[in-house]
This record gives structure tokens, sequence and C-alpha cells, in this order.
């Protein structure tokens, strides 16, 4: 079965960290991009960040200098670690994966997605 399984969400404080996987089974990881989506309530989804195959990174400015995206290819899993979060953070993330290339900071082809994993920023 293709598909990308995430963990990692939760709640924090406000300024804590938090690091989302994203598990690929099935295909390989490595053979693609890679993206991170949120949906906060109410709003349409929207990108954060993206890897591209030949290892470029690209960040949303509201996420930039707080967020990394990378990959472990021994491990076919894919990450986003999330520092001083802020309660604007707060959303359902998705990684997704497909294609080779970014639009900027946004995954340019989404073949594959993950269920999705809540992460709630609150004192």
């Amino acid at each position: 079965q293709l598909q990308l399984v995430e963990s990692g969400g939760g709640l924090v404080q406000p300024g804590g960290s938090l690091r989302l996987s994203c598990a690929a089974s099935g295909f390989t990881l490595d053979y693609y991009a890679i993206g991170w989506f949120r949906q906060a309530p109410g709003k349409e989804r929207e990108g954060v960040s993206c890897l591209s195959r030949s290892s470029n990174t690209y960040y949303a400015d509201s996420v930039k200098g707080r967020f990394t995206i990378s990959r472990d290819n021994a491990k076919n899993t894919m990450y986003l670690q999330m520092n001083s979060l802020k309660p604007e953070d707060t959303a359902v993330y998705y990684c997704a994966a497909g294609g080779y290339g970014c639009s900027g900071y946004v995954l340019s082809q989404r073949d594959y997605w993950g269920q999705g994993t809540q992460v709630t920023i609150s004192s």
C-alpha cells in the first residue's frame, strides 16, 4: 500500500518545539520532492515548506528561520522540525510527496498525502 503516515503533533506552549515525522511505505521517498502543508480552522490549506529532489529547501516567510524540512533516506521518512512555535502556527499539518520540484515554497506536484496531524500552540 502506497502511503505516508504522519506522527508527532500535539499541544505545546508558545515558544516550544515539535518535530513532525512522515514515514513513507510502498514507495521510495527519495525519488520525489517533498513538502509540508497546513490548514487552520476556517482557512484554506497552505504550503509551509518544500524540499526539492535536488535538495533545495524553501520556506514560507511566516516560518522561515523557525522550521526546518528534512528527509532521512535510510528511514524513508521526512520531517518538519518546528521551533519557536506561535499560536498562529496552530493547524492540521500534512506531508506530501510528488514530482521533482517546488513552486517557491509549495510542492509542485502532490502524488501522495499524509493523513494530517494536529498541532496546537496554546498556553
